[in-house]
């Protein structure tokens, strides 16, 4: 299996920013790592070697990225308003540095967004803000609220930073026809405490006509092993 280190500066982010990339072929799969994680986390956490047979064979391009998640979500040491302003450098980053990457090295097809846990956060915030960019969304383990890290901090970033708050009041046809088209999956386990995230999601996804596939795992928990089967289901050799 092809294995490449990239690593250039990011002048959006203005530091350097590191991702692994595997495979010779097929569709573009850019993966998230959970919450402070590095690029290199799906290949020490099994991820990679879930879904090696399908990159060996030509299937997928997989890219996993940098997380600059102890800059912004999770920086107590600044406002929340700049975390959120950190975040959305990187989704700056995300669609203006890797997507180009991803594509480029890819052999065409749809362009996946994929993660688990906070990961999976990220792809539904970007995913569906930017329907234009991704054709498949795979959150495993997700949560999808920001209440959390912003110590009870509330603005525009913040709202359209946060899908459950924004999506109820998107009226736009050519937006919500953009978002119909775009594959989505919705991966918990039974017993995973966001479950309840993804179920609400699910919900204000349908109540605006746009489907979504979701998947409540039996007996899953929020954990490597589950989330190791899931990416195999997802993205099968």
């Amino acid at each position: 299996m092809n294995r490449e280190y990239h690593r250039w500066h990011s002048p959006r982010l203005n530091r350097d920013m590191e991702v692994l990339l595997y495979g010779h072929s097929g569709e573009p799969v850019i993966l998230v790592p959970t919450s402070k994680g590095r690029f290199f986390q799906a290949e020490d956490f099994g991820l990679i070697s879930a879904i090696a047979d399908g990159i060996a064979a030509g299937r997928y391009v997989v890219v996993c990225v940098d997380s600059v998640d102890e800059e912004s979500w999770y920086n107590k040491d600044v406002a929340p308003a700049v975390r959120v302003a950190r975040h959305a450098q990187w989704e700056d980053y995300l669609l203006h540095e890797v997507v180009p990457l991803a594509k480029g090295r890819a052999a065409g097809g749809r362009l996946t967004l994929a993660g688990c846990s906070l990961g999976g956060f990220h792809t539904y915030n970007v995913g569906l803000r930017h329907p234009d960019v991704f054709q498949r969304l795979i959150s495993m383990g997700g949560k999808f609220e920001t209440e959390d890290f912003l110590d009870g901090h509330h603005d525009e970033q913040v709202y359209f930073h946060t899908a459950p708050q924004w999506l109820p009041n998107l009226h736009d046809p050519g937006r919500l026809s953009a978002l119909r088209r775009v594959e989505m999956t919705l991966a918990v386990g039974e017993h995973d405490f966001c479950r309840p995230s993804n179920e609400n999601l699910s919900k204000v996804l349908w109540q605006k006509d746009i489907g979504n596939d979701l998947s409540i795992w039996d007996g899953g928990t929020h954990d490597w092993p589950v989330w190791r089967q899931m990416i195999r289901q997802y993205l099968p050799a």
